[in-house]
């Protein structure tokens, strides 16, 4: 049954330096449970007990947090071959960090925490480096989720976005970059309205500090696009 998802899971990169063929070996051992979604359905539900480890094989999910406020954010869009839950592995109480709401019919691959983190009695090396890759990622995801908190701190709209884009710019060496996110995923970032961000940048764009076209962003004025970053 899993056999039509072995591409989409050498994708991820839980299984990063694991052969096709010891990925389904590993299958075997995981025991994943496979459940299907319609759009508009809860996947995994902030606070509640962790099922497992979810991979998205088919469709998108989108990782939401509430504000005080009982407003819905958008933290990530997810797409296949990407995971969620990761976060809560390790953690004595395992429960869902996050609401994940079904964006469009998906299917996903629940892994039961044990079997990530708990032993494996075979020893085998492919399961070792799934360790590994696991460590890997919830270190990665640390370093994003203390960027994503830097932004929030950021209270202008302007400096939101010439903060972002001096990092692009200066990651990319080059005073022309494409971004990494469409603008609605974007906004989200940044937790600002697609159309006030929008605005903004045609502000800034006819000041002269930026131009685009698509998800294709210029640096105009460096001086003055740094001159707003924090």
């Amino acid at each position: 049954m899993l056999e039509q998802w072995y591409e989409i899971l050498k994708q991820s990169k839980l299984f990063d330096d694991i052969s096709m063929q010891d990925i389904k070996t590993m299958l075997e051992c995981l025991a994943p449970r496979m459940a299907s979604y319609k759009k508009g359905e809860i996947a995994a539900r902030f606070a509640e007990p962790m099922e497992g480890l979810g991979i998205l094989v088919e469709g998108c999910l989108a990782v939401q947090k509430e504000n005080t406020d009982g407003a819905r954010m958008i933290i990530h869009m997810l797409k296949p071959g990407e995971m969620f839950g990761e976060m809560a592995l390790f953690a004595e109480d395992r429960m869902w960090p996050a609401t994940i709401a079904v964006q469009e019919d998906s299917t996903i691959l629940f892994i039961p925490p044990d079997k990530i983190v708990g032993r494996c009695f075979q020893a085998c090396s492919f399961h070792r480096q799934m360790t590994t890759n696991m460590l890997k990622i919830v270190s990665e995801k640390a370093i994003h989720l203390n960027r994503k908190v830097k932004f929030l701190s950021i209270k202008g709209m302007r400096e939101k976005l010439c903060t972002y884009f001096w990092e692009l710019y200066e990651r990319s060496g080059k005073n022309i970059f494409l971004l990494p996110m469409n603008r609605t995923e974007l906004a989200d970032f940044l937790n600002v309205s697609r159309p006030s961000m929008s605005r903004e940048m045609c502000r800034m764009r006819d000041e002269g500090l930026i131009d685009f076209h698509l998800s294709t962003i210029k640096v105009l004025n460096k001086e003055q696009l740094a001159s707003y970053v924090q």
